[in-house]
């Protein structure tokens, strides 16, 4: 088992063990999809073919992409996850600087309130929504996700006010007065101090939002695209939603004498298709992402 100074080899066996079992049962739904994919009918069929594909087969990708009309919908999805996800960075920021350095009549009642407005459940107030949105003309236009996000009601925004009130409060007070002292008004302190200080907030916020908003396909579906009404809005997810219902039957064909029709490989393309993006997101930023979990050994005062 080794000693406080060094692990034993039992220690590290058990160790590795239980981390590749847990990282097997994260990858696993990756890979069974990334091998299907590749899999033409004739591996589908067979019961021998279970992980690797007798040939690496691009057919169901170029049929996906066809289907799902990618780079329109692909640059879509980025301006209906993107926009939101940049508002809601500032606002959040805003406001969770208000809460951690500035005392006011009523901030523990918001603040109760704030989370509250977390867990209740977004069905609850889905219809409702619905209907205000519908009463402002905003179905059917990504002013149903920018304008809550101006307004702090952006997918998930009490948990990133929760999170940027977390870090601004450990903050030293002395810096905040310092600046003060030189003159700084509190917007400036703001941007001059507080900023730079909550960089790993700020990482953190802007890649869980825009997951978030890549991801929601119901609330995307029911206010931008317009599920009731003519909406000129689609991203990825809704496309692999109705991917379906959708599918061209033109786009089948007949590849050495076996009728290629919509079936689990495609499904399987299309799928990694939309997910696509956000994986290389994440394996581009997870150094900075890791990095601003490891600076937030700040003392407070």
């Amino acid at each position: 088992m080794g000693s406080r100074e060094k692990d034993g080899l039992l220690k590290q066996i058990i160790v590795y063990a239980l981390l590749i079992c847990i990282g097997f049962v994260y990858l696993y739904p990756i890979l069974y999809m990334i091998s299907n994919s590749f899999m033409n009918l004739e591996d589908l069929l067979d019961t021998s073919i279970k992980w690797i594909p007798s040939s690496l087969y691009l057919g169901n990708y170029k049929r996906a992409i066809l289907n799902m009309n990618y780079m329109s919908s692909f640059l879509q999805s980025i301006v209906v996850a993107g926009v939101p996800t940049l508002i809601n960075v500032v606002v959040c920021a805003f406001v969770g600087y208000g809460f951690a350095r500035f005392k006011f009549r009523g901030k523990k009642l918001f603040m109760g309130i704030l989370i509250f407005s977390y867990i209740i459940p977004p069905q609850i107030t889905m219809m409702p929504t619905y209907v205000l949105y519908a009463d402002m003309k905003l179905v059917g236009s990504l002013w149903s996700f920018v304008l809550p996000a101006i307004f702090g009601q952006g997918l998930n925004a009490p948990i990133f006010i929760l999170i940027f009130y977390s870090f601004f409060k450990q903050i030293p007070t002395v810096l905040i007065e310092a600046a003060h002292i030189d003159g700084a008004g509190y917007f400036r302190s703001f941007l001059r101090i507080a900023v730079p200080s909550a960089v790993p907030a700020i990482i953190t916020v802007l890649l869980f939002s825009f997951v978030w908003y890549w991801n929601e396909s119901y609330l995307t579906q029911l206010y931008v695209n317009g599920y009731f009404s003519d909406g000129n809005w689609t991203t990825l997810i809704v496309e692999l939603k109705k991917f379906d219902t959708t599918y061209n039957p033109q786009l089948s064909m007949v590849v050495d004498g076996v009728y290629q029709s919509n079936n689990e490989s495609i499904r399987m393309a299309a799928t990694m298709l939309s997910i696509l993006p956000v994986l290389l997101m994440y394996f581009i930023l997870q150094r900075y992402f890791v990095e601003s979990i490891d600076r937030t050994g700040i003392t407070g005062e």
